[in-house]
């Protein structure tokens, strides 16, 4: 780390620490240098991503062969299939963990042995940005941290959160309708901690100078083997004061500078994205300061978004794009329909009237959907997410469900890509997944409706045959990405705006400028609708370059859920 990099990580240990000296920070500051130290040159013209840049969203064992490390199997299939889907892979949590998904993770050392170790997640990175998770809410109850604080002995004892139970905690921001905190039996009898999403996932005590320095540990492994993006997972509820709401504390936000300042000393060319399923001018504050996130979840595009394909009606879609935020350089959004988590509710607030919400969620549950709630401080449930997969969120609603899926499920996944930001797309949503109702049987946990596991030869097979839905999904996605990456209207930072206002059926976007600008029409309806491309510019002669820039029409029928990149020519 140079000595500007040393400064800055002195001035934020300062504002972490404010009640420190000068000599205890700098001792503070002595293990962190340890594993602070850059791992590639920066060069100075390096952009962190472009129009060609997308990430894939996967867990380590989504696709499984017999008797092989899953991300070696994942690796292969990525290298036959995804390009150029897979340039950022965010695996997901793939430490040893108990609970959720891989999120109540047990230990920072050691991968789930069914995936493989540390070089078979470095192997993954060979050709491709590696993006992983930094779970810092939370640990599991099985954690050595945990299990070192009911023996009273250290590390642990400093490591988990055990505030009074009895202070005043009636503002805080719920986003599970578990308990608040959990009995945990130790040495001194049982004592409650703090449990912001269930009793196996026990909160980290962020006051703790054994918790940072863990954390920056387990950054500076994942550096070492091959990680330079790090989501922040649920970064928002790391800081917990009576009296408070509990999210987004301004020790929060520091913690995101402090972690970024971390990264840049280890990777020059790392990125920082935060996850923060909440409002939207609560998600977007990790970016507007321009020296946290670089990029953020753009939580309410997947709900928006899917409201307006199962009702053919984009007006709140339409509403939303118009004002669309304007952010610092060199930050951006991760523009996406579906993830491994839900179709979160939290970013609606304010978009969405009650009604139109309720009729969303019916709309989802006749599709297989279901309903996850949280509590408010008042004792109330609201509903928190839909639990469905894309694919079959996007079947009709009568009594041929497949009548147009295909066609829905393409504008869904284009209009994410016309959108300024990084794409992003969950590799179960590229495979066609439908809802996966056996794993949610046996689990009973709804999220697992949407987290399908392969067998590779099975999912090979549905590959190959031309007719399946699996290949569609791919090679619609695939297509439309190879064109994205070659117009520099589609880069991020590229000039955007709505066209459609108020429109019930169509919106239509305009990107780029000058002789690079691009034209992105849907139709979001189930019936043919005209469009006259004299009313976006006064042009005679137009082509689409979905379609290799084939000619179009200057009065263009736009079939049922159809999408058109049209440029001038």
């Amino acid at each position: 780390m140079g000595r500007e990099g040393q400064e800055q990580l002195a001035e934020l240990l300062k504002r972490w620490r404010p009640h420190d000296d000068r000599e205890e920070i700098i001792s503070a500051m002595s293990p962190l240098l340890q594993f602070a130290q850059t791992t590639t040159e920066p060069t100075p013209d390096h952009q962190r991503w472009d129009q060609s840049t997308n990430v894939l969203i996967t867990y380590g064992d989504t696709v499984r062969s017999p008797d092989e490390p899953a991300l070696l199997t994942l690796s292969s299939f990525l290298n036959r299939h995804l390009h150029p889907l897979a340039g950022v892979v965010h695996v997901l949590p793939f430490l040893q963990a108990t609970s959720d998904g891989g999120f109540a993770v047990a230990s920072h050392e050691q991968l789930e042995a069914h995936l493989g170790d540390w070089d078979a997640l470095q192997a993954l990175s060979i050709g491709r940005t590696l993006m992983a998770d930094l779970v810092l809410n939370h640990v599991s109850a099985a954690h050595p941290w945990v299990q070192q604080f009911r023996q009273g002995q250290d590390p642990g004892v400093h490591c988990v959160l055990a505030p009074d139970p009895d202070a005043d905690w009636s503002q805080v921001v719920r986003p599970r309708s578990s308990a608040l905190f959990t009995p945990l039996q130790t040495n001194d009898g049982l004592v409650p901690v703090w449990t912001t999403f269930g009793p196996d996932q026990v909160d980290v005590d962020w006051s703790s100078d054994a918790v940072l320095l863990g954390f920056t540990q387990l950054l500076t492994r994942l550096v070492r083997h091959g990680v330079s993006w790090l989501r922040l997972d649920a970064v928002g509820y790391v800081w917990k004061e009576p009296g408070s709401s509990c999210i987004h504390h301004p020790r929060a936000h520091l913690l995101v500078k402090l972690l970024r300042a971390l990264l840049d000393s280890q990777h020059s060319h790392g990125v920082v994205v935060t996850e923060t399923n909440v409002p939207e001018a609560e998600n977007l504050s990790y970016l507007m300061p321009g020296d946290e996130a670089h990029i953020a979840y753009n939580f309410p595009l997947p709900p928006l978004l899917l409201e307006a394909v199962l009702r053919e009606r984009p007006d709140l879609l339409n509403r939303w794009l118009e004002r669309w935020p304007q952010l610092p350089e060199q930050t951006t959004l991760l523009n996406f329909s579906a993830s491994h988590d839900g179709v979160g509710l939290r970013p609606l607030e304010g978009l969405m009237e009650a009604e139109r919400l309720e009729q969303l969620l019916a709309l989802c549950e006749r599709r297989g959907g279901l309903i996850s709630h949280r509590r408010l401080s008042n004792g109330c449930e609201r509903p928190y997410e839909i639990n469905i997969s894309w694919w079959a969120a996007m079947a009709a609603g009568g009594r041929d469900p497949r009548l147009q899926q295909r066609e829905r499920f393409r504008l869904s996944q284009l209009f994410v890509m016309a959108l300024p930001g990084v794409p992003a797309f969950y590799l179960p949503t590229l495979m066609a997944s439908g809802n996966d109702e056996a794993s949610f049987r046996s689990s009973g946990q709804r999220r697992d409706l949407n987290r399908e596991r392969f067998n590779r030869e099975g999912l090979e097979r549905r590959l190959t045959d031309p007719h399946s839905d699996a290949r569609f999904a791919l090679e619609t996605v695939r297509h439309a990405m190879d064109v994205r990456g070659s117009l520099p209207a589609f880069h991020p930072q590229a000039a955007f705006a709505c066209l459609s206002g108020s429109m019930a059926d169509r919106v239509v976007i305009r990107r780029g400028s000058g002789t690079d600008t691009v034209w992105a029409v849907h139709n979001f309806s189930a019936n043919r609708l005209n469009l006259d491309l004299r009313s976006l510019v006064n042009q005679g002669h137009w082509c689409d370059c979905l379609q290799n820039s084939a000619p179009v029409p200057t009065q263009l029928t736009l079939d049922p859920f159809a999408v058109h990149w049209l440029q001038p020519c």
